[in-house]
């Protein structure tokens, strides 16, 4: 095997980790977005959350589709294909005059593009490149989602505001990566190496003849076999509920409704980025080393305490009980995926964990999708957020406790094969 002094896994995960945190910068944008379309089209808010819950479903649903297309073709090919739809669909929206343009453009084009690249780009980097620190990794790939809503919703509020809803869709759509396709190499055999931290005997997985959407479907139907499986999806879907959802879609327009600016609302939201890249750091530093089921307990038992409290803490200005919940919640954003990947190994083995965590992460959007919609219909019908904060907490304690019944029996060295 060739020697490097920089393993070119090191490098792929860094192409990934800016790739993942520009797609963040076209999701991020229909949180700035939701009260500005209000006040220059008239829609009511459930008609534009809409548009984000179709994507952050679709972002979950073609996922396990576009990690088996990884699979069966190329990483670089699907990425590039899923950023040049994402581009178009994005740029499109200047022209939209109804709420259905806004579904098909923000809700199917930027869903499924954002949906092929996401979190399955990173498990599949992650699965590919790294045998030792695939914790860390995954933590790393998965902050830098956090990254780029840190990046990027301070300056889409400030073109939202002063220069229009639309400078928001043509900033989003110049973002493009070139460097994917000139940088971000396959896998390490074709460089006749092992991933990093591999043993002197390992051996390349056999590659499988089957169709993207064969691999999809079969692995479906094996795992979910599984109650661990389904535990976990259940327990996913409570994630993406209580995150993208809830917060990463109504949390300006909440703030809003109590007198906060937009802006300051949104410097909220990047904050929250901030000690979600800390948190999830930490979180796959921890999953190298600690049982991923009590991980779990402690991150959405966390999180449904912090929810249940900010009703209460929502102001016209910024207020310090308002930064401990934004400090808190920001540690815990997602830093369930790291202990939530090493589980999904459990169901399959590593060659197509991916694939399981793809119809996991369906969960997740389903659960982020219902959140989107459900949330913005309860804050039409009562005036205000503070059900859907109370139902989601709830939810989260539940999933706590949950995650505890994952492989009753299994040690952690278990788990991790």
């Amino acid at each position: 095997m060739v020697k490097q002094k920089i393993h070119p896994g090191w490098i792929a995960a860094t192409v990934t980790f800016f790739t993942l945190m520009a797609s963040a910068g076209y999701r991020s944008a229909p949180s700035v977005l939701i009260v500005p379309l209000e006040e220059a089209f008239g829609w009511s808010r459930s008609q534009i959350s809409l548009a984000v819950s179709i994507n952050v479903l679709l972002f979950g649903l073609v996922a396990p589709f576009a990690a088996a297309l990884m699979e069966r073709f190329t990483i670089r090919k699907v990425v590039m294909s899923a950023l040049t739809l994402v581009a178009i669909s994005s740029t499109s929206t200047i022209f939209i005059n109804q709420p259905w343009h806004l579904w098909l453009l923000w809700g199917v084009g930027v869903g499924v593009g954002t949906g092929s690249m996401a979190l399955v780009f990173a498990a599949t980097i992650a699965n590919r490149w790294f045998v030792a620190r695939k914790g860390i990794v995954v933590g790393a790939l998965t902050a830098a989602t956090a990254s780029g809503q840190l990046v990027f919703l301070p300056m889409l509020s400030h073109f939202a505001i002063n220069y229009g809803w639309k400078s928001v869709s043509l900033t989003v759509g110049a973002l493009v990566i070139p460097f994917i396709y000139f940088f971000l190499k396959e896998k390490p055999e074709l460089l006749g190496m092992a991933p990093y931290g591999a043993p002197d005997n390992w051996q390349p997985p056999a590659p499988n003849e089957l169709s993207a959407g064969r691999i999809a479907l079969d692995t479906l139907r094996v795992s979910s076999k599984s109650k661990d499986f389904w535990i976990l999806f259940g327990t996913f879907l409570v994630c993406g509920l209580s995150t993208n959802g809830l917060i990463g879609t109504h949390f300006i327009p909440a703030a809003h409704d109590h007198g906060m600016a937009e802006t300051v609302a949104a410097g909220l939201l990047a904050l929250i980025g901030v000690f979600d890249v800390i948190g999830t750091l930490f979180s796959g530093y921890l999953t190298d080393r600690m049982d991923p089921r009590k991980l779990l307990f402690f991150y959405y038992g966390l999180r449904g305490l912090s929810l249940f409290l900010l009703p209460s803490i929502l102001f016209s200005t910024l207020q310090p009980s308002t930064l401990v919940f934004i400090i808190f919640y920001g540690l815990d954003w997602v830093a369930t995926v790291p202990p939530t990947l090493v589980l999904c190994r459990m169901v399959m083995g590593n060659q197509r964990s991916a694939v399981v965590y793809g119809w996991v992460f369906v969960g997740h959007q389903v659960g982020a999708s219902i959140a989107a919609l459900g949330a913005a219909v309860l804050r039409v019908k009562l005036g205000d957020y503070a059900l859907a904060f109370y139902i989601s907490a709830a939810m989260c304690l539940v999933a706590a406790f949950a995650v505890l019944h994952i492989a009753k029996g299994k040690t952690a060295a278990e788990l991790r094969g």
